[in-house]
This record gives C-alpha cells, structure tokens and sequence, in this order.
C-alpha cells in the first residue's frame, strides 16, 4: 500500500483508477450483482502493451471502461494472472468493484491484505484513500470482502509484533479465517526489533509469506531534519530478519525497498527516483544473491517506476531472478501488466511472475 503519486488527486484517482468507475464515489455492494461469467469478462482481457505509452502513466490510471472502443482488439491474458498486493476498501473500492475490476483483468484470484497500526503510526494522507469509518485497513474488511466472493481472495493479516499475545492471534486468524499471508506490515518500527523478528519466526512457522513495506527517512543514514512519515526504515534493517528467519519468505515492497534496485540509492534524495537509469549493481541485487528467502513484490508506483528507470537492465532482471518476482497491483490499474508484456519475455518467465512464484508460496 503507497500513498497516491502527487500527479494526481485522491478524488481523480478514485473515480479513474478503476475499470468500471463511473464517478468518484464507491458502489455499494448490494447493488452490484456479481453474475457475469468469469469467460465473458475475460474476453474484455488487459489493455495492450501500447498503452503503457499513449495514457498508462504512472500516476495517472486509465480504466478498462473508457477505452470501450478498443475491446474489440482486446485478448484474455495467456498465463493465469494472481494479484499478490491487493486491500479491501481502499481508493473507493468494494467488494463488487473489485471483482470486476479483476475479471475485466483477467485476474484469477488476489492477496487481500490488511493493513493495521495505531492512530498514531498513520499518516494523514492516507484518510483520503482508506474507508473513512475505520483506522487503516482492518483484517474484518478483508474477511467480509472474502467471505462474500469465496474463491477469489486469499486473505492476509497483521498484529502488532509488541503484543505479547502475537502468536496466538495469528494462529487464530490462520486457523479460523484462513488468513495465509502476513502483510501488508507496515510499521513505524525497526523491522529487524527483536519482537519484529520473533513474530516473522512464527510466520515461517505458519507457512505464512511476509509482504513487508520500507519508507526510510531523508538524509539516508543522517539526522531527519523534519517530521517525516517512515516506516520500517532502510533495506538495512531487513538483514537480520532474513537471516535470523531463513524459513520465512519475505516479499519486500515500496519506495524504501525499489530504490534501492541502483547502486546510488544513498545519494538519491527522491523516494521515486524517475527517468534515472539503473547505476551499477544496488543492495537489492545483492540481498536476492545472499539470502534466497527475499523475494520482490512489484506492485504500485515503487515496483513500477523501478522496473521502467532501465528496460534492458529490468528484462535481464526479471529473467535473472524469475523465481522471485511476484505480479501484484494495489493500485487496480494495468500498468505493471503492459509493461512486463512489452518486455518481450519468454513466456515461461512471464508465467512464474504472473501467477506461477505467488501459486508456490500460496497454493490454491
């Protein structure tokens, strides 16, 4: 989950980043019949690759719905498409919406994740984007929204690392509500704090994949000259989990993880940095090498704006680490899609990143 880019609106991406959005309010459930068939739907497939350069950009959202006239030319994704970064209730969307979002996508299933924190920890930006009538993303959204659609959300959970009862909760939620990913955790904390990495143990003991977000503070490693919005920190910080925790994959996500994809991510002072090529071979790279439990989650404008800083450094990438890549959106636009068809990717890569590495972790 990423704060909206500054290019656009919270109420413009509300009423433009989804398929069937005909105005910037949400549509109730009630009075949206989930009945069209999945094959119908289908057929309406993904935007083409060409779109990522005549309107996909990254902060502004096309939907499927205003480019009715090109559904004609439109083709059903090839491979099964699982979205691994998805959330219940946010930027406008319900249940119904988005089932037809991910059915107009071709999408078979999505990691439906929480996001919970205390008031506190919650930067303000984000009350224009989550349900106004709770606190962030609550695990109840992710039940009710997946009790309803059975079959097509996988849900995903989080407690608070410093609640001594952490454990048995989590189990709970596994166990009764069949929660089976650990994420979206997003704290105001050091990921690598002793009660952090106690509570990632369990996860690995639950079979339970951690999607973990990183914001780190400015200037990297200096003193913060203002009040900023961080979470979890640097890359650095990540070290110790994984290899204190080598039985839990982990699924790194945001600014503070992608920015790290190029070696001068220390003298960047952008969160995005954008139309900049990769330099050199950054942390990232050499965090897959050493700890095989370290996976990539490309969803939202982070994953995005990375992958399209260098498309030659960004196919060998993807080739090269085809077994840790996972598809996901969050932002329930195509983007991410176009861009990995216009890279031209054996097929048998695009499989694995579309639904082929998140199907290993999470069987269904």
């Amino acid at each position: 989950m990423e704060k909206l880019s500054g290019r656009i609106s919270s109420k413009e991406a509300i009423g433009n980043s989804g398929d069937l959005a005909t105005s910037g309010q949400p549509n109730p459930e009630s009075r949206i019949p989930a009945t069209l068939g999945r094959r119908g739907l289908l057929r309406a497939g993904l935007t083409s690759s060409l779109s990522l350069l005549t309107g996909l950009a990254i902060g502004g959202r096309t939907s499927v719905a205003s480019q009715k006239d090109q559904e004609s030319e439109r083709k059903a994704p090839l491979h099964r498409v699982i979205d691994a970064h998805c959330h219940p209730r946010w930027i406008g969307y319900d249940g119904a919406r988005m089932i037809e979002n991910m059915d107009a996508a071709g999408i078979e299933r999505a990691w439906l994740l929480s996001w919970e924190l205390p008031e506190s920890e919650m930067d303000p930006g984000y009350y224009s984007t989550t349900d106004p009538t709770g606190l962030g993303i609550t695990f109840r959204d992710v039940i009710d929204v997946a009790e309803r659609y059975p079959g097509r959300f996988i849900p995903g959970t989080t407690v608070d690392p410093h609640d001594p009862h952490a454990h048995q909760k989590l189990k709970a939620a596994a166990e009764i509500f069949r929660a089976r990913v650990f994420g979206e955790f997003k704290r105001r904390m050091r990921y690598d704090d002793p009660d952090a990495i106690r509570l990632f143990q369990n996860c690995g003991e639950l079979g339970m994949p951690v999607i973990f977000h990183l914001d780190p503070t400015f200037p990297r490693h200096g003193v913060p000259s203002n009040w900023q919005w961080w979470y979890g920190g640097g890359i650095e910080v990540m070290e110790a989990p994984l290899r204190l925790c080598p039985h839990t994959q982990f699924l790194g996500h945001a600014p503070g993880f992608w920015r790290e994809i190029s070696s001068d991510a220390d003298q960047e002072p952008l969160a995005y940095p954008t139309g900049k090529p990769i330099v050199g071979r950054g942390r990232l790279l050499d965090y897959l090498d050493k700890y095989p439990n370290l996976n990539c989650d490309l969803s939202a404008d982070s994953g995005h704006t990375a992958l399209s800083r260098d498309l030659n450094f960004t196919r060998k990438f993807l080739i090269d680490y085809q077994d840790r890549v996972f598809f996901g959106r969050d932002m329930f636009s195509n983007q991410l899609y176009d861009l990995l068809v216009s890279l031209n990717l054996p097929s048998s890569v695009l499989a694995k990143i579309l639904a082929g590495n998140a199907l290993r972790l999470v069987p269904v």
